[in-house]
Parts: C-alpha cells; structure tokens; sequence
C-alpha cells in the first residue's frame, strides 16, 4: 500500500476528530473554525498530497539513490526491528528539527513553508494545511539517514508516522498536559510555535519530540497572559491555493530583481525571512509589522456560496481520495491532466469564497476542466455532457448577468445579445465538432460566432484602433494559413478555412485594439481570450490537417475553455463596474472604475521577529 494510499484510509479518521473538536468548540462556546478558512486550509492539504505524486522523486527517488550508492553502513536487519524503527523515528524527528527550524530561518525555506502558517484560525484543519514545494528542498535535511543507511522503506514509513502525529497537536481544545508538554510536542508548545506574537516567534520546531527545543535553545512555554495570534506577519488575505504557495516567492522574487548588488539578489533567497537590500528597502517600503494588523480575514459570504462551498468542498474531496488511490500506478500524462482538472476545481472554489467571481462563473470552469478531461482520457460518454454543458453554463451566466442588470436600470441590450449570440454560436459548433461528418456546419458555426465576437469587441469603439495589432493577427493567420496548405489542407476546405483564419485574426485584432484604448483590467482579459482563441483554432487545425498533436485535446480543448472564460469574464467585468457604465463605456471612466475597484490588491509579505 502506497503512502498516498494510506493518507486516504487515514482522511475519515481526520474528519471524525475535526467533528469531534467542532462539537466540544460549540459546547464549550469556544469554536475555532469557519467555513472558509478550514475549506481553504484542507483544500491546500489536498493540493500538497495531489502534487507530491510529481515530486516523489526528489522525496524518496533521490534518498534511495542516496542509500544505494554511498550508505556508510547497511545493516537492514537492524532497521527493521524494533530497536531500529524506533532509533529511525527519532532520528527522523532529529532532522525534521533542523528542516523546519530552517523553514523560519532561511527565506527560500520560508516560502515552502509558510503556508502551513497562513491561516489566521488554529484548529485539526489548520494540520492539513500544508506546502505544495517543500520537497524542492526538503529532501536534503533527509541525507544523513541515508547515510546512516536507513532503508527507504523505514525512512518513508517513520515519516508517514512523524506527520500523522502532528495532526492532533493543531487545536485550541486541549490545554496543558504537565509531564507530557516537557518530553513532546504537544497541542500547547505547538500552539506556541504558530503564534506571531513577538515572544513566541521562531520557537518550538519539535515535531514529535520538544526535547530538541529545550537542547537547542529554541523552546517557549505557551503563556496564559499572552494569548497567542495566529496566521503570518505578512497576511496571505485570500483563499487563492496558487498564490498561498507562491505569496512569498513572488516577494523573494521581487526583492532580488530589484535589488542591484548581485551578491544581494543572492543574499534575498538565503537570508532569514523579512531581510531586504537596503536599496530595495527605500524604493519599496513596506511598514513595521504591528498587532494591530492582525485582523482576521473574512470576507463576506451569502447563504448560496456557503452551501456552494459545503458541495463542491465535498466532491473535490471525493475526487483526490479517488485520485490518489490510483495515481502511483497511473501513467504520469493521465495523472496530470487530472491534477490540472483537481486544480482548477479548488482554485474556482476559493475565487467563489472570496467573491472574486460568482458561482456560474465557477462552474463554467470546473464544467470546462472536465470537459477537456474526459475528452483526453478517452470517457466519451461524460465528454459528451460536459462539453455542451460548459457552454450552457456561460450562456445562463449572460442571461442572469442581463437580467440583474436590467433590474438595476444598468442593461445594454446590445452587448448582451451580442455576447449570448456568440456563446450559442459556439455551442453549436461544439455540439457539431462532437459528431462525425459535421466538421464544415461546425467551422460555420464558429465563424458566426466570432463575427458576433467581432461586434462586441466593436461596441463603442471604431474599427481596429490599433493598426499594428491588425497588421501582427492578420500576419499570424496568413502564416498559419500557409502552413496549413503546404502541411495537407484539402482543397475542398482550403476556402472555408482562409475565410475563418480571417474572421479570427480580425476578432483579435479588434480585441487587442479595444484593450490599447480602454487601457483597464476587463479589456486585456478580452484581450487574452481573443488571443487563446487563435492559438486553440492553431492547435486544432495543426492535429487535424498537418500532423497529430500528442494530448491534443488538452492543448485544443484548455485554450479553448480558456478565451471563453476570458472574454465572458471580461465582459461581466466592464459591464458590472460600480458607475454602471456598459462596455462601450469611455476609456478614462473605466480606467478609473478599474483601478479603484477591480484591481487586485496587493499583498504584504511575511515580516518576522528581527533575527
């Protein structure tokens, strides 16, 4: 049994012990959790287990080379009784000390591991909270036991056990255990280790045993008198997975561009967290950190998102377990396509909670990852309900988006009539290109639709305003055309097809043109989706006519999906600005609109304790 295996046997047993510690919480009238940050915490736990199916090569791949070829003593017997499996455990415990004290003291560390501290609520959930990218590094900390020569197995099984154990010390539920608290690590000295307070930062890193603290001079004893704040010095404030995992690389990232000296582009990555170059300090100040920052980040939610939230929560977890039970005996390219599937599923769930976008946007998306799923892995019969699926959704989402806004006095029936034409245009081009022999009604299918495209990037604008972006689409599709004709292109398809490279390139081009005018956040996402679509129309006429694409309906149908969601999304957004101005709106009056409400806001960064 794998240990992906045995983490899915172990997931009912977590559940049981967070409904416990939610009952005593509501009993005691002291409950910890909410909604979104435990779905959030476990949804990254679900992250970190579903990609470590990539990375167990740098796990266990590069320790067992390790102990295969330069172990200074193999004594396997050993290690497998029970004196061996126990001295392994501590050993193992040893070294996870100085990996997860480094994780506070090395930037680089830090932004592996911060995401097990992002969360402002300290709860069972909060343990399953864990990093996508620790073993990039991690790995390392690990050497000496294959040195030692403790066998892989016993390395992978004591590290399985170590990390089960800390499950249970993430609760506010259990007080001080006495005797217990001095020899291991337990719910109070943990509860020390994740608080920003400034006397408890950077201590207690034992993961089984506290004893390492106390030789080490790391240990802190949790104090009554100063209640302990939870989350990171550099609030994460979103429910976003991607940027939980990437926050502080984008900040270490930022710093060392900027930072002139070479010596302190270097220095960013490997320095303790928080340490800037002086000139990068003054060109981008960031405030001291203060406790009065550290409010807890909840942004609203309706009745609607919370059960949302609750179902998809629910069939996201059902889809890991289902994933992870099979995917050490899956082929790598079938793993990743429903690792990205799984992704896009938990990153619309959290763009849902936090109100970034609505719940048919959502579904949009998840219904656009299975459809492109199912197609590239062969379940032709789920394939042929998600793909028209998808854009049933985006077509319901138009409508409803319309008839809110006709409710509120703010409805431009031509945008919307242009946009719902569009979408069943391609609806029945989808609906058409499933079936045999209806290529040709499906090109002119989706040439109507990118004529009504044309229109609607035309509202409010004149032709092509930006003449090079004209010149530059119109240059790719001649390009493309050319290829498509000497790679195979049937005479009989060789009009059809110059007049839909022609009818796209001009959609981009008057996309691209309407961005460079109205110069604001909903106008480039049009933008990239026009985009998308020459590249998906590209992807799918190079496997059809010139040469089969390997995994070419992940390539077609994602980028595909991809400008869909793009232009529905950009258009809601000009369309839903506060001042209520349409798409055809003036590029100063959304440019402003923009800028103060639909750009995203920036997040500070983790600031520890001065080292």
């Amino acid at each position: 049994m794998s240990p992906s295996q045995i983490i899915v046997l172990a997931t009912p047993v977590f559940f049981v012990l967070i409904a416990i510690e939610l009952a005593v919480g509501y009993k005691r009238q002291r409950n910890t959790y909410r909604l979104a940050d435990a779905v959030s915490s476990i949804s990254l736990g679900m992250l970190s287990q579903t990609s470590a199916v990539f990375t167990r090569l740098l796990r266990i791949g590069i320790y067992t080379a390790l102990f295969e070829h330069v172990a200074l003593w193999r004594s396997d017997a050993f290690w497998t009784s029970l004196p061996g499996w126990l001295l392994a455990l501590v050993f193992y415990d040893f070294c996870y000390y100085w990996l997860h004290r480094m994780g506070h003291e090395s930037a680089v560390l830090w932004a592996a591991h911060a995401v097990h501290h992002q969360s402002q609520d300290y709860n069972l959930s909060t343990a399953l909270r864990q990093t996508s990218s620790g073993a990039l590094l991690g790995w390392v900390f690990y050497v000496p036991m294959a040195l030692a020569g403790v066998p892989p197995l016993v390395f992978a099984v004591v590290a399985l056990v170590d990390l089960l154990y800390q499950f249970w010390v993430h609760t506010e539920q259990v007080g001080k255990l006495g005797w217990f608290d001095r020899w291991f690590c337990s719910p109070s000295n943990h509860r020390a280790h994740h608080a920003v307070n400034d006397a408890y930062l950077d201590k207690n890193y034992g993961g089984i045993l506290i004893v390492w603290d106390r030789m080490f001079g790391t240990f802190k004893e949790e104090d009554d008198r100063d209640r302990c704040v939870y989350g990171t010095r550099g609030l994460l404030n979103s429910w976003d997975p991607l940027w939980a995992n990437a926050q502080v690389y984008a900040g270490l990232a930022h710093d060392s561009w900027h930072a002139r000296s070479w010596a302190d582009k270097l220095r960013v990555w490997i320095k303790p967290p928080g340490w800037r170059p002086a000139d990068v300090a003054a060109r981008f100040p960031k405030p001291a950190f203060s406790m009065a920052q550290m409010v807890p980040y909840h942004p609203p939610m309706s009745r609607a998102v919370q059960w949302f939230a609750l179902v998809q929560f629910t069939l996201m977890l059902a889809g890991v377990a289902a994933f992870l039970w099979r995917a050490d005996s899956a082929p790598l390219a079938e793993n990743a396509v429903w690792f990205a599937t799984l992704l896009v599923a938990q990153w619309a769930l959290g763009a849902v909670m936090q109100g970034r976008i609505g719940l048919l946007m959502a579904l949009v998306l998840q219904s656009g990852a299975l459809a492109t799923a199912t197609s590239a892995l062969g379940f032709v019969q789920w394939h042929w309900v998600f793909k028209p699926l998808t854009m049933v959704i985006a077509i319901i989402l138009a409508a409803a988006s319309a008839y809110q806004l006709r409710g509120r006095g703010r409805f431009d029936s031509k945008t919307w009539v242009l946009l719902g034409a569009a979408l069943a245009g391609s609806l029945a081009g989808d609906v058409f290109l499933m079936v045999e022999g209806f290529f040709i009604p499906g090109l002119v299918s989706f040439l109507i639709a990118h004529l009504f495209y044309v229109a609607l990037f035309k509202t409010g604008q004149r032709w092509f305003p930006h003449r090079g972006a004209l010149a530059a689409t119109l240059g790719v599709g001649v390009a493309m055309y050319a290829f498509l004709w000497t790679g195979g292109l049937p005479a009989a398809l060789r009009g059809p097809v110059a007049a839909y490279v022609l009818v796209i390139a001009l959609m981009a081009a008057q996309a691209i043109g309407r961005a460079s005018v109205l110069r604001d956040s909903a106008a480039v996402l049009v933008a990239v989706g026009a985009a998308f679509f020459m590249l998906s129309d590209s992807l799918l006429a190079t496997h059809r006519f010139v040469s089969p694409l390997p995994w070419s309906q992940v390539w077609v149908l994602g980028t595909y999906y991809a400008a869909q969601a793009c232009i529905v999304a950009g258009v809601l957004k000009a369309a839903t600005a506060p001042d209520g101005l349409p798409v055809a709106a003036t590029a100063a009056a959304v440019a402003v609109a923009s800028a103060t409400t639909c750009g995203p806001a920036r997040q500070p960064e983790h600031t520890p304790h001065p080292q």
